[in-house]
């Protein structure tokens, strides 16, 4: 578990059991995706994910992820679904033959906000839970060590594929190659491109043989090296959490249904 985002820390969010954590982040996605205004998923960042933020201390890590990661997402949703909303009638600006409708631009900013909230809620469980924390505690709850490894490698893919990016653009610009300006970065995105994904695939193969050795897959369940503080508080604090999700759920089939 070299590859990871965790920031360090003592804050309560920290010493929190992950499972807890991961279980905030899924309860606070679903209450955000199953309501269909806008203005929810807005205050639920504002009001929930932010201050989780802000508690733990890494709310500058936080919005840097958010600024570097959806900020992109957002801008690439509001042009898609401005400018080519099925359907759509009400035009509010034309660019040559393409038209923004106000259907659009309402969609698109409901959907960068679920995205939002999203993103929000599993950057909060990345920067303040250790990987190999969250596989012990997903360990000790008995879930397949199919989910764990899915879980492991969503986790470390971020840290992994920049640290390998940079340590190519590193190489490549010790060859002579500039990468200075807008118009260097595009030129050397195309052979940076080569070497990365060639270099997931390579890490594939290591780490199924890894796996194997390690006796991924046997039938008994390994001992963990590692144990994660639980306490009733928390189990509790789960178990309302997921409530709320569902009550959620509830809530927009009952309006859909009404």
């Amino acid at each position: 578990m070299r590859e990871t985002v965790h920031a360090s820390g003592t804050s309560r969010i920290h010493r929190l059991n992950p499972v807890t954590k991961l279980t905030f982040a899924v309860a606070v996605t679903v209450c955000a995706f199953a309501m269909v205004d806008y203005r929810w998923p807005l205050l639920l960042f504002c009001v929930v994910v932010l201050p989780a933020a802000i508690a733990a201390g890494v709310v500058r890590r936080f919005l840097l992820m958010l600024a570097a990661l959806w900020a992109p997402v957002a801008v690439a949703v509001l042009l898609v679904q401005g400018f080519f909303f099925p359907g759509a009638h009400d035009v509010i600006a034309r660019l040559g033959p393409l038209k923004l409708s106000s259907e659009g631009v309402s969609f698109a900013v409901q959907t960068a906000l679920h995205i939002l909230v999203l993103m929000g809620g599993f950057f909060l469980l990345l920067l303040t839970t250790h990987a190999s924390a969250l596989m012990s505690a997903l360990s000790e709850r008995k879930v397949s060590p199919n989910v764990i490894y899915i879980v492991s490698a969503a986790v470390q893919i971020v840290p992994t594929f920049n640290r390998r990016a940079t340590s190519i653009l590193h190489a490549q610009q010790a060859r002579g190659q500039t990468i200075h300006g807008l118009r260097g970065r595009m030129r050397a995105l195309a052979p940076l491109m080569g070497p990365l994904v060639l270099s997931a695939f390579i890490d594939v193969g290591e780490r199924a043989a890894a796996m194997e050795t390690r006796g991924f897959g046997a039938t008994r369940r390994p001992t963990n090296l590692t144990v994660v503080a639980d306490s009733g508080a928390q189990r509790g604090l789960r178990a309302a959490m997921l409530l709320c999700a569902l009550v959620s759920i509830v809530v927009n089939v009952w309006g859909v249904v009404r």
